[in-house]
Order: C-alpha cells, then sequence, then structure tokens
C-alpha cells in the first residue's frame, strides 16, 4: 500500500479538490483509502503568547541573571 500526503480544499459544493499530481498517479476506477486530517481553528494568539511567555519566564526562573537574558529575545 502507498501512502500520499498533500494540501486538499473542500469545494462550496462539499468535495474534495486532489491537486493534479496525485490523480495523475492513480488509475481510474481505482479503491483507495482516505484519512481526513483537519486542523483544528486557532486559539486567540495572544493568549499562545502568553502561555510560551510563562512557560519561558518558569524555565529560566532560578538561573542567573546572565541566563536570562534569552528571556528578553
Amino acid at each position: 500500500m502507498k501512502a500520499y500526503e498533500f494540501p486538499a480544499q473542500v469545494t462550496t459544493e462539499g468535495k474534495i479538490e486532489l491537486p493534479d499530481t496525485i490523480l495523475q498517479q492513480l488509475s481510474h476506477n481505482q479503491q483507495v483509502k482516505v484519512i481526513i486530517l483537519v486542523n483544528e481553528p486557532r486559539e486567540d494568539e495572544e493568549d499562545d503568547k502568553a502561555w510560551n511567555r510563562l512557560a519561558s519566564e518558569q524555565l529560566l526562573k532560578g538561573y542567573s541573571e546572565e541566563d536570562a537574558i534569552y528571556d528578553r529575545i
């Protein structure tokens, strides 16, 4: 069994458009298995930044002042 990974779009009609390069590699009337992975909507980027800032602060907590310079980058 072969596996292909590629980006695809869902049309306004609810159909998945496959890239032409993939379609050219498949035989007509060939049965395939499809696994669909969907990107989840992103949470507020400010929340992401706050978590990243908190994680870096906690990681560097207790290190010397010279090490803390990475926290300001």
